[in-house]
């Protein structure tokens, strides 16, 4: 549940959007928040051009009372969107951990190499696989020529089954000011539980993420973009 729970954290508050020029580099700042409002941590994502495609780094500190959480995220797709390579460092509380995924369009095959003794394992994953950051560049194309992507597996190491419903528009406060949004409610399911939470995407050319909210049994946490 800890590892589903994270991967929607990652959805949550990283979902950004994509820079209109292909050929600059964008960074974009998140507040991850208490229930109460308190700051629970911050995190960052990159993008730049790679190539033909782009490259994506995302890295993430929060701090739980005796839990604290480090995750440094990176990732590589072609010109289609489909995954190359998705890399992953971890700190949960002691426990740490690294692995590497590389995909073969070719074979549709995703070779997964772990540091913690699980040594090398091949899946058969299609053609055009996607990573958790190389969906979220996804969705976001997608959102902003006015589609919704069906429902689909994605890979943060194992697969995950996500699923978007199209909520509405919704004016909430943003910084200094009110603004107009849309409502989207995104659902992963892994092997033995599910999670579904709210992203609440700016109207812009991008649809900028500008306000996440994820429930949870002790409150609502809250993910904001920093302007």
């Amino acid at each position: 549940m800890r590892k589903l729970l994270l991967l929607a954290m990652l959805l949550c508050a990283f979902a950004a959007g994509q820079p209109a020029d292909q050929a600059v580099e964008e960074i974009l700042s998140y507040s991850i928040n208490w229930p109460s409002g308190l700051s629970l941590g911050e995190a960052q994502l990159a993008s730049q051009p790679s190539g033909a495609g782009r490259a994506f780094h995302l890295s993430l500190q929060a701090s739980m009372p005796g839990f604290p959480i480090q995750d440094d995220y990176r990732s590589r797709i072609g010109a289609d969107y489909c995954s190359m390579e998705f890399e992953k460092e971890s700190l949960h509380g002691k426990r740490k951990a690294s692995e590497k995924s590389t995909f073969n369009s070719s074979t549709g095959a995703m070779t997964r190499e772990t540091s913690s003794g699980g040594g090398k394992r091949e899946t058969q994953v299609g053609a055009c696989a996607r990573d958790a950051l190389a969906f979220l560049y996804f969705l976001r194309r997608e959102l902003a020529q006015g589609r919704i992507p069906p429902a689909q597996v994605i890979y943060f190491g194992s697969p995950y089954d996500v699923k978007l419903q199209y909520a509405g528009v919704q004016r909430i406060p943003s910084g200094d000011e009110m603004l107009d949004t849309e409502q989207m409610t995104v659902t992963i399911k892994g092997p033995a539980s599910e999670v579904s939470f709210e992203i609440y995407f700016a109207r812009d050319p991008a649809r900028t993420p500008v306000l996440v909210k994820l429930p949870l049994p002790v409150g609502t946490f809250s993910m904001e973009l920093l302007r």
